[in-house]
């Protein structure tokens, strides 16, 4: 990288809430945020927002006509935006750019929509304008009287550590000095939850304290879940004294697929990211590696795998969040850069419950974060904590 980039601010709305001491307070817990809810007449285990956060976004829908009819994606990634430019301190009106992707994007009216159209064989007036992709973005611009450039994409679950990856280039460049960047998502719905079990990596419920098993490397099952959520990060130019984190290191790298959804044995594209953000940082400065680890046996495994090609015997201490929030898709690498934030800025590491015989990191200086999406496109980031003031 040129120069580090500050990070200023970071807002979530998540399975753990949306108030940065209660999400801290419950990342502490060992308790996860799954529960049970019927799709399709079946038991599935999900990761919902909770009630208080879900009465937040119902106001947000009601404030004004125009927001009545946004799907959830678009609520959830206003209402982290809000938070996210109150807490950095920018005001509405200002010139800074946007990049707020999704995975799978306005995925409620899709299918409501659709269903629609096969009883009736026509389209409801506002099925186009209310599910294009550029949704989120664009709304998160109306609301916020940006001017600046606003860019929406989806590269799957590596969707919100792409946007990291926009808004530095944009800043380095000298065409922006400020940037919005994040990932939302709301995929608990009928038919996204059908696709994941179609492709047989969606766990049935279970009785195991821990329902979703990321990273651990004994499991037998596949043991992935959905959650839903927004995290949006205001970006700034150079090292801001109001700086909560630094961005030292970007990587980035596709693989060529053999399958639709996998990447290779020792995920080949992680070592060559993870690599690239490290740039020329001593392996042994790294102290914690916040996991993509959806949950899965072959993708837990060659995530791990490439972690240990890269570090060897200078193994950071290794962490998701996963197990406790499920897999939020194009939200979930944001999230993870939140928990990374969140244990720089409390100096205390987060494990996985049960996970054993990692060495802990006494003191959390410098975090790597990965997040990899069907396609074979990694993602890593390196952030730092900044000078102390």
């Amino acid at each position: 990288m040129l120069q580090p980039i500050s990070i200023t601010a970071i807002a979530s709305i998540s399975p753990l809430g949306s108030a940065p001491e209660v999400i801290w307070d419950l990342y502490q817990k060992e308790l996860h945020r799954i529960t049970l809810a019927s799709f399709s007449g079946q038991e599935t285990p999900v990761a919902r927002l909770p009630e208080e956060a879900l009465t937040a976004i119902d106001a947000l829908r009601n404030e004004h006509p125009h927001y009545e009819p946004l799907d959830p994606s678009v609520l959830y990634g206003l209402f982290a935006a809000r938070k996210a430019v109150k807490a950095a301190g920018w005001t509405t009106g200002n010139n800074f750019g946007i990049n707020i992707g999704s995975s799978r994007g306005a995925t409620e009216l899709f299918e409501k929509y659709h269903a629609q159209f096969l009883a009736t064989q026509k389209a409801a007036t506002l099925s186009s304008p209310t599910t294009t992709l550029g949704n989120i973005s664009s709304w998160v611009a109306q609301d916020l009287r940006v001017q600046g450039p606003v860019i929406s994409h989806s590269i799957t679950c590596s969707t919100a550590l792409h946007s990291v990856l926009n808004g530095v280039a944009w800043i380095q460049s000298g065409l922006a000095d400020r940037f919005m960047v994040g990932g939302s998502e709301a995929p608990l719905t009928p038919f996204t939850i059908a696709q994941m079990k179609a492709l047989k990596i969606y766990a049935a419920p279970t009785a195991s304290a821990y329902p979703c098993e990321a990273l651990a490397l004994d499991k037998t099952r596949n043991a992935m879940f959905l959650g839903e959520g927004a995290a949006v990060a205001c970006l700034e130019k150079g090292v801001s004294p109001d700086a909560k984190a630094l961005i030292t290191g970007i990587g980035y790298a596709t693989e060529p697929l053999k399958h639709n959804i996998s990447i290779s044995t020792n995920a080949d594209c992680f070592q060559q990211s993870m690599r690239m953000a490290l740039g020329r940082l001593p392996l042994e400065a790294v102290d914690v590696i916040v996991m993509h680890a959806p949950g899965t046996i072959k993708g837990d495994q060659a995530e791990y795998n490439a972690v240990q090609a890269v570090f060897g015997a200078t193994m950071p201490a290794l962490t998701t969040n996963k197990w406790k929030i499920g897999h939020t898709f194009g939200a979930s690498g944001m999230l993870s850069l939140e928990l990374a934030m969140l244990m720089i800025q409390h100096q205390q590491f987060i494990p996985v419950p049960y996970l054993q015989d990692q060495k802990l990191p006494n003191e959390i200086k410098n975090i790597v974060i990965n997040a990899v999406g069907f396609g074979g496109n990694a993602v890593s980031i390196l952030i730092s904590a900044p000078a102390q003031k």
